[in-house]
């Protein structure tokens, strides 16, 4: 039964990398076609990624068509030593950590004419459900309600980077530590650690908001030590 469960599950990833293969010889081949289907396909995963980086909806927008106009001019040189989903959203990552680079040297600099939100730590958040744009469920939205999800959101928003991006990948977009250390260009090891710090700054910051949603800050840390670690009640796997 064993042996039939993998022969199956090889049977399905050659397929899968075939009919990618054909997508990319069409997309090599110009094929207006396949671009439509490439867009209909990674437009929402793209642009949720992108705006989780950046929280920004308009800049999310722009750089999303950003990204697909880097996937356009340089899927000729696209070799396949990724898969597809891989690649783009390594150029996605790219390019939202560039904006954000290019944000923070200029753009901070600008006097907004909407109100300031205030400098204290406790900043309004619970506008974030509002704007998600990836209404499909992740990992977090099966486990925490509306309102404890906008508190996820916006704490998960206060991470430095590459913590964040990291999270992102792993917990929300669910890309595997291989494709994550591909994504962003470093060593198995240093995505493994990203993940660990990461998680851990996220659990310390949720930890403060349990007592609101009925939840026992020691109980939680008792769990974690048990289960290997958790971000506001959600088990974490533990790193090897």
């Amino acid at each position: 039964m064993a042996g039939a469960t993998t022969l199956s599950d090889l049977a399905s990833a050659l397929d899968v990398r075939t009919a990618e293969a054909e997508i990319v010889a069409e997309l090599k081949a110009g094929s207006e076609d396949a671009f439509y289907w490439l867009i209909a396909h990674y437009n929402q995963p793209v642009y949720s990624l992108v705006y989780r980086i950046l929280d920004d909806p308009s800049d999310a927008a722009d750089t999303t068509q950003e990204v697909f106009i880097k996937v356009f001019r340089g899927i000729k040189n696209f070799n396949a030593d990724s898969s597809l989903k891989t690649w783009i959203y390594r150029i996605a990552v790219h390019e939202a950590s560039n904006h954000r680079r290019w944000w923070f040297r200029h753009k901070v600099q600008e006097t907004s004419i909407e109100p300031a939100s205030g400098d204290g730590d406790e900043r309004p958040c619970l506008g974030m459900k509002d704007t998600l744009v990836d209404e499909g469920k992740s990992p977090l939205q099966n486990v925490y309600d509306e309102e404890l999800r906008a508190r996820v959101e916006c704490e998960l928003k206060a991470l430095t980077e590459p913590y964040r991006t990291t999270v992102i990948l792993r917990d929300i977009e669910e890309l595997s530590y291989e494709q994550i250390a591909e994504v962003t260009d470093v060593s198995l090891g240093t995505v493994k650690s990203r993940l660990v710090r990461g998680r851990e700054a996220l659990r310390k910051r949720m930890e403060r908001h349990l007592q609101a949603f009925g939840m026992d800050p020691g109980v939680a840390r008792n769990r974690k030590q048990r289960q290997g670690g958790s971000v506001g009640g959600q088990k974490v796997e533990v790193m090897p």
